[in-house]
């Protein structure tokens, strides 16, 4: 009977094993994120404007669809920080530097809400709802533009992800009579800084030749390109030598500079003003070198890395 038991136990045992077994993956796919999160998409786009896709890809890539520390702890699919005046709950994470600030929400669809509140409450985004709601590729390319982030193929990626999922189907839901229920009150924005560098923590410190604003980056003095600007041009603004240009952003002589790009006009400094980098989708060794004003080679130094080595996502790298 004692033997009879055990193989009874030992039955039930290998059946609940196998049920776990078939248990699907906590982690949400892509194709779940969008069926999930598309319709309060489509409805914030009526309210403010925003396209539907444009809400979804970032969605996907910023939470690495719902699956993210930040997404699953704090609620937060944005990436969005604390910045200055938010009074709501927090969650601290190591980011760029360590124990930083981000917002959090009691679900998701706050998350949702308040990207729309922060995109049409801030005058650096108030020319992206001047484009027809269905130029997504305007809209990505906007938002880099603007500053909403740092990685340089960050346009790519959400459009990437917009043809990939067929998400521009759901602008085509854009009903004008519901449209601007909340029309964007854009106001003049308060400039803010937060512990993460990026485009939008930079105050010009003067005024240089040829109205070019100047600010400074580590203590390193740089400009934004304009649309036409050569290494040349660039040099005869400043009065320095045209080869200075590549030399101080780690160029060829037959690289030019792209409109919006970050150009030192002197030498970039062998460590960062930080510890510590998490490598973001689609960075490269030279676009951290860039975005923290140090020396291509002494970045490659401190990590131990050759000028070829490809970084990946959340990679860990040393600034000093």
């Amino acid at each position: 009977m004692k033997f009879i038991n055990n193989i009874i136990i030992l039955f039930f045992i290998l059946q609940l094993s196998a049920s776990f077994a078939q248990l699907p993956s906590n982690k949400i796919t892509k194709e779940e994120y969008i069926e999930m999160y598309k319709d309060i998409a489509i409805e914030e786009m009526n309210s403010f404007g925003i396209p539907a896709s444009i809400t979804l890809s970032q969605g996907i890539l910023e939470s690495g669809h719902g699956n993210s520390k930040l997404a699953k702890k704090a609620k937060n699919h944005f990436g969005i920080k604390c910045h200055k005046g938010w009074k709501g709950k927090t969650f601290r994470m190591d980011d760029d530097k360590r124990n930083e600030c981000f917002r959090k929400y009691n679900n998701p669809y706050e998350s949702f809400k308040d990207h729309s509140e922060f995109l049409s409450t801030r005058d650096r985004y108030a020319s992206l709802f001047d484009l027809d709601i269905t130029d997504y590729k305007g809209w990505a390319k906007g938002l880099k533009k603007a500053g909403y982030a740092t990685n340089p193929k960050y346009p790519q990626l959400l459009i990437k992800i917009i043809e990939e999922f067929e998400l521009y189907k759901l602008d085509e839901l854009y009903n004008k009579d519901l449209a601007h229920r909340h029309k964007p009150n854009v106001e003049k924005e308060v400039k803010e800084r937060n512990t993460n560098i990026s485009t939008e923590d930079f105050e010009p410190i003067k005024i240089g030749a040829a109205n070019r604003k100047i600010y400074s980056n580590n203590g390193v003095k740089f400009i934004y390109a304009r649309s036409g600007d050569t290494f040349y041009k660039i040099a005869q603004d400043f009065n320095i030598y045209t080869y200075q240009i590549p030399t101080y952003n780690d160029l060829k002589k037959k690289d030019q500079p792209t409109e919006g790009q970050m150009i030192y006009i002197e030498a970039k400094k062998n460590k960062g003003n930080t510890k510590y980098h998490h490598v973001q989708p689609g960075e490269s060794l030279w676009d951290i070198s860039q975005l923290y004003a140090i020396k291509f080679k002494k970045l490659c130094k401190h990590n131990m890395l050759n000028k070829k080595s490809v970084v990946y996502p959340n990679q860990k790298l040393k600034l000093r």
